[in-house]
């Protein structure tokens, strides 16, 4: 393993406002350093001839046409709701303070 990145993972937890004790930390720098150690034998492969891509299989979705179809009234939309301000808006529950209406 080729430690060519060295990641202080004191100061990385620091930035996180994580307490890590050393053990922990000792334990993570480990780690890193092995994750690192795997990406570089990644690194060694002749990867030249190969398409990227971001799926094993194609991809495709089926969409159906966009047709304008009949609506419903507004009136009938509106029973559906919990409850309604002005016959018109539905109400929804207050989010942030003063949003009363």
């Amino acid at each position: 393993m080729s430690n060519n990145t060295n990641i202080d993972v004191g100061y990385v937890a620091q930035l996180a406002r994580l307490d890590l004790d050393e053990p922990t930390r000792n334990r993570l720098q480990h780690d890193l350093e092995a994750i690192i150690g795997y990406i570089d034998q990644l690194n060694e492969l002749d990867v030249g001839g190969i398409e990227p891509t971001a799926h094993a299989v194609p991809l495709s979705n089926v969409w159906r046409e966009d047709v304008a179809g009949a609506s419903f009234e507004r009136s009938t939309m509106l029973q559906n709701a919990p409850a309604v301000i002005d016959d018109e808006l539905i109400k929804v529950p207050k989010v942030l303070p003063g949003e009363e209406m």
